[in-house]
């Protein structure tokens, strides 16, 4: 739960889920909300899978989700996991003995597609491996891969459909007493996806797996996820995340994580509030957020920093901030220091100082956790 007792209208009620563990990750239950993204480097391609699955790590990301179209992807698998420092799932296509192979490589969970994987007894199978090497599984609806009896049912990909075929699937888990497992109901369509997903949530008690898939690129895909994956959260709903973008997956994990900022569910690195520039502007603020945006990616202590170009928000703006910077005249500003004035600082020297500010904080938090 988000909670603030003297802000109430800020507090988000999570969903009660179980909790399940993927590899040494907990999702569900009282556990921070994990963020998720997926390779796209070819799996037999072992040395650029695992450096992108060390980039996504270093940003941040809890899992990293893996494809495992065919053998000879399941045995590279085996030697990205090794070298991996987050749990690897291993996305199942449509061979159901690739979810076999992929268990015994050491992944931490099994992604299926109920329509795409086969019958039960396939299903079956791939329990037994999960079981047996300790894996977890998600089930993985998707609006563009339903079965066929159900799209022959409801005429169409819809809410209805998409929550059954996750609820038939769960019965085939908890039939063969396996309850190791997620659940997520996506679709591309903003709409279709948050209803899904809300009737999801009133279905199971399941951890629920939240993505917009094929949301798109870099500018449109973040939108839309934002818009659909907020809109789940602020009420309650997911438990981990993954925001699908045609873009680089580190990109993926920073729009999760500031997805999960924005709603105060999750905190890790600087978060800038800067205003949008306007002729009031004492230094550019644009230039001067785009280039600290890059000299603290470092920073992975959750702290605030306000760059406002003016005093007419400026000096409020840095009440609420670790570190802040309002524009002035003169060529100079005011730095402010945990909410209050501190000292006057030329605009040329700006950029430099205020990274040595939120680094000297950045410390000065992780020493008095430490303690």
């Amino acid at each position: 739960m988000s909670h603030n007792p003297v802000r109430p209208w800020r507090n988000i009620e999570r969903r009660k889920s179980r909790q399940i563990m993927v590899g040494n990750v907990p999702v569900g239950g009282d556990a921070p909300i994990s963020v998720q993204t997926m390779t796209n480097t070819l799996t037999t391609d072992v040395k650029g899978t695992i450096a992108q699955v060390l980039a996504a790590a270093e940003a941040g990301a809890d899992i990293v989700r893996v494809s495992v179209p065919d053998e000879a992807s399941s045995r590279a698998l085996k030697e990205i996991v090794a070298e991996s420092p987050v749990p690897i799932v291993a996305d199942i296509h449509f061979h159901y003995k690739r979810g076999i192979e992929a268990a015994e490589a050491g992944a931490a969970c099994l992604r299926i597609n109920p329509g795409n994987i086969g019958d039960e007894s396939r299903v079956r199978e791939v329990i037994k491996a999960a079981r047996d090497h300790n894996c977890s599984i998600r089930i993985g609806v998707n609006a563009g891969s339903l079965e066929k009896h159900l799209l022959e049912k409801y005429g169409e990909p819809c809410p209805e459909a998409m929550v059954e075929s996750g609820l038939e699937h769960i019965r085939i888990l908890q039939d063969n007493d396996f309850h190791e497992f997620k659940i997520s109901v996506k679709a591309s369509d903003v709409f279709l996806a948050a209803a899904a997903y809300q009737a999801l949530a009133d279905a199971t008690d399941a951890p629920i797996h939240l993505g917009i898939t094929e949301a798109g690129g870099l500018m449109s895909g973040t939108i839309k996820s934002a818009i659909g994956l907020g809109n789940l959260l602020w009420s309650g709903i997911g438990d981990t995340i993954r925001v699908s973008l045609s873009a680089d997956p580190v990109e993926e994990v920073k729009v999760g994580y500031e997805i999960l900022k924005s709603l105060g569910l999750r905190h890790r690195g600087v978060n800038i509030i800067s205003c949008p520039s306007c002729a009031r502007q004492g230094f550019d603020v644009i230039k001067t957020v785009e280039a600290l945006e890059q000299r603290l990616a470092h920073i992975k202590t959750p702290m605030s920093l306000s760059i406002i170009g003016c005093v007419v928000n400026g000096p409020g703006e840095a009440l609420m901030t670790d570190v802040g910077f309002t524009g002035g005249g003169a060529g100079s500003g005011m730095v402010y220091l945990a909410g209050k004035q501190s000292h006057k600082l030329d605009n040329a020297r700006m950029v430099d100082h205020i990274v040595e500010q939120v680094e000297k904080k950045a410390a000065e938090i992780e020493a008095a956790q430490s303690e």
